[in-house]
This record gives C-alpha cells, structure tokens and sequence, in this order.
C-alpha cells in the first residue's frame, strides 16, 4: 500500500512507510493484492479451530503463514495490530518465524483476559515473552502487559500514537456542517450512549461515521442524526472539519480512548468531549476545559452536558480547539511519534549497513 503524504490513508500504515526516508527497506502485507493462497486459509481455520477450543485466542494466521519467507528473510517484523501479533508470536515459538518480532498491543490485555485455563495462560504468556519488545498506546495498557508478563519478560514501551499536523489542520474559511460528528470503527465506541443524547435534542444535528458491521448493531434514531459507513479516512476527516463539536465517546477499556480519531480532530483545532478511559487518562495532556472536555464512560448526563456548554460557549469552544491544535503540535506530532517507533526498531536490531529491511 502507498498513501500520499497529505492523505489520511497513510495511518493504516502506523508510520513505517516514513522509515523509508532513514535508509530502511520496508515491506507490509497490505501489499499483497487478494486473498490468501488456499493452503494458507485451511491452516487458518485449522489452527483457530484448536486454539478456541482449547481456550486460546486466534488471528490472522493465513496472513502470516503466506509472509514467512519474506518475514525470515527480514532483519525485523512489526506486527501493528493483535490479529497479526499473535499468531507471529506463537509461531515464533514453534520456530516457524525465527526473526525478532515487536509487538504493537492494541486490546491485547482484552484477548488475554479471555485466555481460558493454566495452559493457555502460560502458552500465551512464553510466546509474549519471547517478543523482542512490545508497543502500546496506553501508559494504563503498558503497565497492565508488564504487571502480567512478570519480570524478566520483554521491554514493555508505552508508545504515544501522533498525528500529522500538516495533513490536518485547521481551516478558518470551512463554516461548520453539522453540530456533532463522531467518527471510529474501534468496537468500544459507544455510539448508542451519543444516540440517547441526540434523542433528547432534536433541534441539534448529528452524523456518526462507522463501520457497516457496527452500524447495523445501533439502536433506532431520529431524524437528526446522519449515518454514514465504511468512509475512507481521506472522508472521516472531511466529516470531522464539518463538526462544531466532535464527541467521542467510549466504554471503559485499556487500549483506546478513540485516540487516533481524537488527536485528528485536536490537530483540526476542533473542540473534543472524550470519555476519560484509563487509556487517555494520562500520557496525552488532556486537562478537562483546557484542550478538550473529558467525562465519564457510559455517563449520559455528563455527555450532554459537556456537549450542550461547549455548543453554546462560542468562545470557549474556540479556545478548546485552539489549545487542542497547540497541545497536538508541540507533543503528538507524526515526525515525534515516528522518531519514537524507530528508537524503538532501531534499538531491536542493526544490519551492518546501518539500516535494517522489515516485515509486517
């Protein structure tokens, strides 16, 4: 996959397209055009049968198994998402993937939980062990991996994701579309709670951007609130630049305060009322009525509260996004995420020309 600079597709990426520029060669399996080879998916289907039977937890396995080659062939592998970090990791123990892997945690503490019996516990716990560095998003989902992996396991980084503040910036002669806009496809957005709101003013518009699985799963709603599925990111963040307020609200989880969609609309200088979840609770310098408006997971109340004062205080609302985009720019930009991800790669392993190829 090649995503232009200025195009918000590049976040799929996670930031390893900008390794490149440092001399790295760079290969990903979003590439890889199709499905799987047939051999690949009965595997798949194989192995998750026995790991969920057994009380184990699955992933992308076709995925994996097709990129071996190039994977063993690699200095390093990056898995940017669980669905391909565990099955790299529990074929890395088996020796059927031999380089390092680093492990991006994106809900791994989720999956872990559902881990059913000491011997999963304990499978699960060496292939994780064997990861020569795991990744987080969360400061709260980094301490819960070490406090689980126990010591001597690997090095666990608590990784602030970052935005690009030139691909998203304000645009003071865009006039505002639509009153609140939530964009995410992450399954802990909690979407009916910003419907209960919406109900309550119907004098207000909405529009919520989502996956189409997710989506079907809403509860009925009213004539002014706007649903739209399966958006490009290129088109999530129009509907965001549209927004006079962006409300992000989310159930209470370790790895995702709807961070990514969160640091977008901060950087676009819109003013955020964000559930205050363990995973943005700290390491992200939000201050409630500072740089964004934070309230409780599943409080409704509070939501609308939060929503209503920010709509109607014109100018607080524009001094929220203005220190949204001066907080964005000075800590959680891309080149300072980007620059973190490789002291982390870089610090794994060194070919001896300086550089090193890899494998997502």
């Amino acid at each position: 996959m090649k995503a232009d600079i200025a195009s918000a597709e590049r976040y799929r990426l996670y930031g390893i397209d900008q390794l490149v520029s440092r001399g790295v060669e760079v290969r990903h399996n979003l590439e890889r055009p199709g499905r799987s080879p047939l051999w690949a998916r009965a595997s798949d289907r194989a192995i998750n049968r026995s790991l969920y039977g057994l009380g184990g937890y699955g992933g992308d396995f076709a995925s994996v198994l097709t990129s071996l080659r190039l994977a063993n062939a690699a200095d390093l592998v990056l898995s940017t998402v669980d669905t391909v970090g565990i099955p790299l990791v529990l074929l890395r123990r088996v020796g059927l993937v031999r380089r390092p892997v680093v492990y991006t945690s994106i809900g791994l503490p989720e999956r872990l939980v559902q881990l059913r019996g000491k011997p999963m516990r304990r499978l699960y716990k060496g292939a994780l062990r064997r990861a020569a560095a795991i990744l987080a998003y969360s400061e709260h989902e980094a301490q819960w991996l070490r406090d689980w992996l126990g010591p001597g396991g690997p090095p666990v980084v608590f990784l602030p994701f970052g935005v690009d503040v030139e691909a998203f910036h304000p645009d003071s002669g865009r006039a505002p579309k639509t009153d609140v806009v939530s964009v995410g496809a992450d399954p802990r957005r909690d979407f009916d709670l910003l419907l209960e709101v919406a109900s309550r003013h119907p004098e207000l518009s909405f529009r919520i951007v989502a996956p189409a699985e997710r989506a079907r799963s809403l509860a009925p709603f009213g004539a002014n609130v706007e649903l739209e599925i399966d958006l490009s990111l290129d088109e999530a963040r129009d509907r965001l630049a549209d927004a006079r307020v962006v409300a992000l609200p989310v159930r209470e989880n370790s790895y995702s305060g709807a961070t990514t969609v969160l640091l977008q609309a901060m950087a676009l200088g819109k003013p955020v009322v964000v559930s205050r979840t363990a995973a943005i609770s700290s390491g992200y310098e939000l201050e409630d009525g500072v740089n964004c408006r934070l309230v409780e997971p599943g409080d409704a109340e509070a939501l609308e509260q939060a929503i209503l004062e920010t709509l109607t205080g014109a100018d607080a609302g524009l001094a929220l996004g203005t220190r949204a985009r001066q907080t964005v720019e000075r800590s959680f930009s891309w080149e300072r995420y980007d620059d973190a991800l490789w002291q982390v790669l870089s610090g794994v392993t060194r070919s001896p020309s300086g550089g090193f190829r890899s494998r997502t």
